[in-house]
C-alpha cells in the first residue's frame, strides 16, 4: 500500500464525505444549482493564490535541490497555468478577474488554506504535502469517478468541463506523481506515532475539503 492508501483506510468516513458530497454529485447530474458553482469559482481563486504560498513555502523547506524544484514547479504551475486557465474558466460562467480579485475569502476558504499554510510552516515537508494531498489527489479521484457517469459528460451537463479537465490524463498524472512524492518524503518507513500525526491531518483536511463544498451549497 502507498501512504496515500494507508491515510485513506485511515480516514476512510472523512474520505468519503468529501469525495461524495452532494456538491460533485449534483455535478455529474447537471443539477447543482448554479449560484453555487459560481461561489466556489471565486473562492477556489482565492484558493488557489494561498496553495501556491503553500508550495513556495514547500520549495524553501526542501532538504534537497530535487525537493526545491518540486516545490518550485508546483507555484509555477500554479502561478503561470492554474490561474490564467481558472480566470478563463470563470470568464465563461459570467465572472471578471475584478470579481475574482475583489472577492473576500469565505469562512471555508481561510479555514481550509491557513491550516494547510500552518503545518507548513510548523512542520516538516511530509506534513505539508500530506494536508496538501486531499485537494491535489481528490480531485484526481472525484472527477475520474463522475466522468464514468452516464450523461456526466453529456453537452448539455454544464459540468461537463471541469469533470473532463480533472478526469484528463494531465491531472490524472499529476495525481499519480503527487501519490509517489509522498512515499519518496516518507522514506517508505512510517512508524505507529507518526502515522498518527499524518492521518490527522489528513482527515482535517479532507473534512476542510467537505466544507468547501458545502460552503458552496449554503450560498446558493
Amino acid at each position: 500500500m502507498t501512504l496515500f492508501d494507508r491515510l485513506i483506510e485511515a480516514s476512510a468516513d472523512d474520505w468519503r464525505t468529501y469525495v461524495e458530497h452532494p456538491f460533485v454529485e449534483m455535478m455529474a447530474a447537471g443539477t447543482l444549482p448554479e449560484a453555487a458553482f459560481r461561489h466556489y469559482l471565486v473562492q477556489d481563486y482565492l484558493f488557489l493564490i494561498q496553495f501556491a504560498r503553500a508550495y513556495a513555502l514547500a520549495a524553501y523547506k526542501g532538504r534537497t535541490m530535487e525537493e526545491m524544484r518540486y516545490g518550485l514547479d508546483g507555484l509555477r504551475v500554479i502561478l503561470d497555468g492554474e490561474m490564467a486557465l481558472h480566470v478563463k474558466y470563470c470568464a465563461g460562467w459570467g465572472l471578471a478577474p475584478a470579481d475574482l480579485e475583489g472577492a473576500d475569502e469565505d469562512m471555508p476558504t481561510t479555514a481550509y488554506t491557513r491550516f494547510v499554510l500552518d503545518w507548513g510552516v510548523r512542520g516538516d515537508l511530509l506534513d505539508l504535502h500530506v494536508a496538501l494531498a486531499p485537494c491535489m489527489i481528490g480531485y484526481a479521484v472525484i472527477a475520474r469517478r463522475l466522468a464514468a457517469i452516464p450523461g456526466a459528460l453529456a453537452n448539455s451537463n454544464p459540468y461537463a468541463p471541469w469533470i473532463t479537465e480533472y478526469a484528463g490524463d494531465g491531472y490524472q498524472l499529476m495525481a499519480v506523481s503527487t501519490i509517489s512524492h509522498l512515499d519518496a518524503l516518507s522514506g517508505g518507513e512510517v512508524g505507529p506515532a507518526r502515522f498518527r500525526q499524518l492521518a490527522s491531518i489528513f482527515a482535517q483536511a479532507s473534512r476542510l475539503e467537505a466544507a468547501f463544498w458545502q460552503m458552496g451549497l449554503d450560498r446558493a
